[in-house]
């Protein structure tokens, strides 16, 4: 397996998806067109956004964050006081809604974050946040229609539920005949590595929490 797929590191597995113009996993797109032409027919207008963010991309999201200069959300959602919170503290919030860089699934292009166009307001901005997904959401009946098709294309919710690690996610997709080869592709080790390399913020910190964070937030 190519380590640099799967942290981040290179683009070689990946395609353009002509319709949203983001980098997908080239075994991924067939079933994707699919699914998208199905939720068509059924009144949605599948829209990506999200798909593959490379390592610079997600290291640039977490410095941003664990200086303070981006939101950081409780488990609700609800943006937290940055000041308030010690350095641990910061680095689990972060990793609420935020994978670490090298480990994130979106490195590997069969990961991406869905919203239904069709139905939102011409001023709207997609926060993909929990309370757009529930039934009464802006994007409710569209992740009803997703409950009940998904597993058909070999799509999965891969944060569905909360396992007290990443917080649910249900606009994050997964193309299953991929992301479990490459989830089972990665290792501690490499994911440590990449980290003591890297330019990150609260490194140290990573690091002697590595222990913990890998089995709860990327081991799973």
């Amino acid at each position: 397996m190519n380590t640099d797929i799967l942290t981040g590191k290179t683009q070689v597995h990946l395609v353009v998806d002509a319709y949203s113009t983001l980098l997908v996993h080239k075994k991924m797109q067939p079933a994707l067109e699919t699914l998208r032409e199905e939720a068509s027919k059924n009144g949605f207008s599948l829209e990506i956004a999200s798909a593959f963010r490379g390592f610079d991309a997600q290291l640039s999201i977490w410095n941003a964050k664990a200086k303070g200069l981006r939101t950081l959300f409780d488990d609700q959602g609800n943006a937290l006081d940055y000041k308030t919170l010690t350095p641990v503290e910061i680095v689990y919030a972060i990793l609420r809604w935020t994978a670490l860089p090298g480990a994130s699934r979106h490195h590997w292009g069969s990961d991406f974050d869905v919203y239904d166009k069709s139905r939102m307001p011409e001023d709207y901005k997609v926060q993909l946040l929990p309370q757009e997904c529930v039934p009464a959401g802006i994007f409710g009946d569209f992740h009803l229609w997703l409950d009940d098709n998904l597993k058909q294309h070999n799509f999965f919710r891969p944060y569905a539920t909360d396992l007290g690690g990443i917080a649910p996610e249900k606009w994050h997709l997964s193309y299953y005949p991929v992301s479990n080869e490459y989830q089972a592709a990665l290792s501690y080790e490499l994911v440590h590595s990449t980290i003591e390399s890297a330019d990150i913020e609260l490194k140290d910190i990573i690091l002697n929490e590595l222990p913990v964070i890998y089995p709860r937030f990327i081991n799973i």
